[in-house]
């Protein structure tokens, strides 16, 4: 059985890896790139799409070579919720904070899934919000408010 390559599994995932590595290393070029001693704003940006970027061409050339076909349909719900929860996620983080931000993330990416358990939902979120709290406020310092004053 011959497969195109619009049904094959690994060459799209790798176009996908490459297409989002592409157009992450493209908003990279405005930040100062910096030295290994000395790094600026645009290295590690740059560094992960180029990771990215290979990661898709080793991808992409497997599926050359093993063509694997594409299983089931699109999802098209899990698509739209994790979309819908990023682009909420940035609206809300600048009004009311990363707090309400990290809830309305999960729970909006959570209902993409086939089963939502309110409870699993609820305690996933609490665990990671300490997590992001920890990571991206202690550890990394940056300036983001956890519950926006009004």
């Amino acid at each position: 059985m011959k497969i195109g390559l619009h049904n094959n599994k690994d060459f799209l995932a790798g176009l996908l890896l490459i297409g989002v590595g592409a157009g992450a290393f493209y908003m990279a070029l405005d930040y100062p790139f910096g030295s290994t001693r000395s790094m600026g704003p645009g290295y590690f940006p740059r560094i992960l799409a180029g990771i990215a970027i290979a990661f898709g061409i080793v991808t992409l050339l497997k599926g050359v070579r093993m063509p694997e076909l594409v299983k089931g349909r699109w999802g098209w719900k899990p698509l739209a919720m994790i979309t819908l929860s990023l682009v909420v996620f940035g609206w809300v983080v600048e009004r009311f904070g990363f707090v309400p931000a990290l809830v309305a993330l999960f729970f909006i990416s959570a209902l993409g899934g086939h089963e939502f358990r309110f409870k699993e939902v609820a305690i996933l979120t609490v665990v990671m919000t300490i997590f992001a709290i920890a990571v991206f406020v202690v550890l990394l310092g940056l300036p983001y408010p956890l519950i926006q004053e009004f």
